[in-house]
């Protein structure tokens, strides 16, 4: 389906053929029409990002570098970080006329922007990037893409219906290291597979609410907006400042996604589940586990790795194992496997181009490039959908503390009606998607 509007670049061109047809030639410089190495302004891709803290400020730095991109507006609940980002904006290439909002809404009812960078809070993303879609946007939005099984489904509906180009914030599968790791497994390099390890974050969740403070001035920070579709409850400045993390109303389940998202995502890829997940999930202590149908076992553990970097994964076959991290270093096993990676791999195993987990460029690139093409990007939201519901499920099996078994085809939980009711959560009016 087309999208509602129309994007600036087609209005543009449209524009520009019109005026060809109709006026007499005028001079112009060579730059209006992408010469000498510039990008001409029809063809570059007008920007604006919701979410101003550090990991957005992280993101946009890699945006406002490309030469294609324009960044137009800046949207934040909390005065102090979308200044701070304007100011970032200035520093790094010298724009000073990007227009601040404190709702996103009335950064979506630009005609003029193309693309939104998603980056608030976890309990946000969802929302705003289904309403940006609605809105004609394409979207680019950090992990967790949503925080409840059933909005992922929402999620990756949405996007489909409005014809938008999505691109999840997972950019661990844009980086050399990890694409290598999972061509070993994918190819047959380590024998059959038996089982895949995503490193993440030892679980924690909390229920109960900080003491209550007075609420700000709502230009300074609004806290009706910073809540959005979340529960109601009483400001309290630690929530705003990043300390909403484990608190349920906020996370997407016992902080599991933070590297989940990264590494239950990469053994997806791993193991060919891209639009599955595993059928049985259960957990002891602090290590989940999950099973998939062709019998290959997911085990999500915070300890025991090699010391590679964060955001670890391990692919353990019948005929060697792979494991690698955020230092792009890659340990291999046997060690006929090195002279494979010899190429891109030096002697301590650390990958030549230097690349690092944490740094999104590449995946920002592939996101841009199929906002032109409207080819589908790496972490598309059908990925994105199908690995966040298997993180979703193995939370919930630490939640409940018991086995689950789970009809992936349906997003169903087998014969247990308290993990099916926590498929899904009540959203606050007015932001009901």
């Amino acid at each position: 389906m087309t999208k509602k509007f129309f994007s600036r670049r087609d209005i543009l061109k449209t524009g520009a053929a019109v005026t060809a047809a109709s006026f007499s030639p005028v001079v112009l410089p060579s730059s209006v029409f992408g010469r000498d190495g510039v990008t001409a302004p029809s063809n570059k891709i007008t920007l604006g990002i919701i979410g101003a803290g550090g990991r957005g400020r992280h993101d946009l730095k890699r945006f406002i570098t490309q030469p294609d991109v324009q960044l137009r507006a800046i949207c934040d609940v909390q005065r102090e970080r979308r200044e701070n980002c304007r100011n970032l904006v200035q520093r790094e290439i010298g724009v000073k006329d990007c227009e601040l909002y404190r709702d996103f809404r009335d950064l979506l009812e630009r005609k003029d922007i193309d693309a939104v960078l998603i980056a608030t809070g976890d309990h946000w993303h969802a929302h705003a990037s289904i309403y940006a879609a609605q809105a004609g946007k394409d979207v680019y939005s950090e992990k967790p893409c949503a925080i409840t099984i059933d909005l992922c489904r929402q999620l990756a509906k949405a996007m489909k219906r409005y014809g938008t180009i999505f691109q999840g914030g997972t950019q661990r599968r844009s980086l050399g290291n990890f694409k290598t790791a999972v061509d070993l497994a994918r190819n047959g390099k380590l024998g059959k597979l038996k089982e895949v390890h995503a490193a993440t974050y030892y679980l924690k969740v909390i229920y109960d609410w900080l003491p209550a403070q007075p609420a700000p001035d709502p230009d300074v920070i609004d806290w009706d907006l910073w809540l959005g579709p979340s529960p109601w409850r009483p400001y309290n400045y630690d929530y705003v400042k990043g300390s909403w993390r484990a608190h349920y109303d906020f996370d997407s389940g016992a902080k599991f996604h933070d590297w989940a998202a990264h590494t239950v995502d990469l053994c997806q890829w791993a193991v060919g589940a891209d639009g599955s997940a595993p059928v049985k999930f259960w957990a002891k202590e602090h290590v989940l586990y999950g099973l998939y149908e062709s019998g290959v076992k997911l085990i999500s553990r915070p300890s025991g790795w090699m010391g590679l970097g964060n955001c670890a994964v391990r692919f353990e076959g019948e005929d060697g194992w792979v494991e690698t991290g955020d230092s792009g270093k890659i340990a291999v096993y046997p060690d006929s496997l090195r002279s494979e990676l010899a190429k891109d791999f030096g002697i301590y195993g650390k990958r030549k181009d230097g690349t690092h987990g944490e740094d999104p460029e590449s995946h920002i690139r592939n996101f841009l490039d199929c906002v032109k093409t409207r080819e589908q990007p790496v972490c598309n939201a059908d990925v994105v959908c199908s690995t966040h519901i298997a993180c979703h499920a193995a939370a919930l099996a630490w939640l409940l503390k018991r086995e689950l078994n789970f009809d992936p085809k349906n997003d169903n939980f087998i014969n247990d009606e308290q993990a099916n009711r926590l498929k899904t959560r009540a959203w606050r009016e007015p932001w009901i998607v």
